[in-house]
This record gives structure tokens, C-alpha cells and sequence, in this order.
């Protein structure tokens, strides 16, 4: 178990949380996210909890490249903000979990536990269905193809080319902060083009969209 967040007081009270338990050991810790992605490859551990809100970055981007580089490492987001951004980014980013920080100890345990023996607890209804129609709206038509996975959706069509590629950051989980600095633009600007986009495509929740990015990117592999 290797443990990132930016205080001590709560790496130690996870540390006393995973004290009691046999099966579960804490092998490393970081405060940064330089510092987690300077360890984690080192030490390999089973799980990593990390963060989502960092001094250096974000615990997202954190799991995002220790799933790509090393695929045997499972990741658990633990955090205290329960928006829709954050959890959508958490599953672009590859997490096996994601937990709020008011979750009871023994709920915790069980959460690492399953992750660890490689069970996904994360939304499992959106990255399984894919994006959600909206209940009046008419099904659509494929044609024979799988709806997006050529890039021939209508509904990415009617994307402007900067919505679209916020559509592109949104899949790799980043969040509206995060897109507006890599664009240079407003963290405002950059919600009202998510606004206007899931809009466009029918949607109405961010994790959608990022879950629509990876069916599109599945089809094209």
C-alpha cells in the first residue's frame, strides 16, 4: 500500500486505519506528486491511495501515468469532493475506486481489499453502458457501426474544433482547472464549453463524456 496526500495528519491516520489489518501493509508515502511518481515505480506497491488535490499537480494525473506505466499497480482515488469532474476524471484516469475521505474505516479496508484482488468499484454503470440517452430522446440510427468508434458520430460533428478538444482533455481526466491552464484559458470559459458540449452530445453528466472518449478510443485500437 503506498499512500499520497499532502497532509501528514492524514497519511498518519491511514496508516493507523491499515495498522490493525494482517493482509494490508503500508510500504511508502508522498506528499507530492513529484514525489509518488518518483516512488511508486520503485517500490510497486499492490495499491496506491492517492489524492485528488496536490501542491504540484493532481493525484488524477498521478494515476493516469502509474496505470500506463506500470498496469499491475491498481490505484484508489480518496478524496473529500463528491463533483461529477472529479469522478469522471478518476475513471479516464484508470482508477479502480473512488472514495470520500467521510468513508468508515472498515468500509476502507473492504475497498482496498477488493482493489487490490482486482475488482473495479468505480461507477461500474458508465464505463459498462457507455453515455446515457436522455429519456425523451429518440434512439439513433448506427448504420452497422458501433455508435463513435470511427468518429463518424453525428454527434461529434456538431463539435467545434475547441470543444472538441476539451472533449479530448475531459477523457484523460483532466479536470476544468487543469484544461484551462494546458489551453490558457478561464476555469469559467472552460465550463461553459463542457456545458455547451454535453449538450451537444446528449449527455448530461461529465463522467459520461470521459466514458464516451474511451469507447471511442477502444474502437479505434
Amino acid at each position: 500500500m503506498f499512500l499520497l496526500d499532502d497532509h501528514e495528519i492524514v497519511r498518519r491516520g491511514l496508516h493507523d486505519v491499515f495498522s490493525g489489518a494482517d493482509d494490508i501493509q503500508v510500504v511508502g508515502e508522498a506528499g507530492t506528486a513529484a514525489g509518488a511518481l518518483a516512488r511508486i515505480p520503485v517500490i510497486r506497491p499492490d495499491v496506491a491511495i492517492l489524492d485528488v488535490r496536490l501542491p504540484d499537480g493532481s493525484g488524477l494525473e498521478v494515476c493516469r501515468e502509474i496505470r500506463t506505466r506500470l498496469a499491475d499497480v491498481k490505484c484508489l482515488v480518496l478524496t473529500s469532493y463528491a463533483d461529477d469532474e472529479a469522478r469522471s476524471g478518476a475513471i479516464a484516469a484508470g482508477a479502480s475506486a473512488y472514495v470520500l475521505k467521510a468513508v468508515r474505516a472498515e468500509e476502507l479496508l473492504a475497498t482496498v481489499r477488493a482493489v487490490a484482488a482486482g475488482r473495479s468499484l468505480i461507477e461500474p454503470e458508465a464505463t459498462a453502458r457507455g453515455p446515457e440517452r436522455p429519456r425523451d430522446a429518440a434512439p439513433q440510427e448506427s448504420h452497422g457501426k458501433d455508435d463513435g468508434a470511427d468518429g463518424g458520430d453525428d454527434r461529434l460533428a456538431s463539435l467545434t474544433e475547441q470543444e472538441r478538444r476539451i472533449l479530448e482533455l475531459i477523457g484523460e481526466g483532466l479536470t476544468n482547472r487543469l484544461i484551462g491552464e494546458r489551453l490558457h484559458l478561464a476555469e469559467k470559459t472552460v465550463k461553459n464549453y463542457v456545458s455547451s458540449l454535453l449538450a451537444k452530445l446528449g449527455m448530461q453528466r461529465r463522467s459520461q463524456a470521459a466514458a464516451y472518449v474511451a469507447r471511442i478510443q477502444a474502437g479505434r485500437r
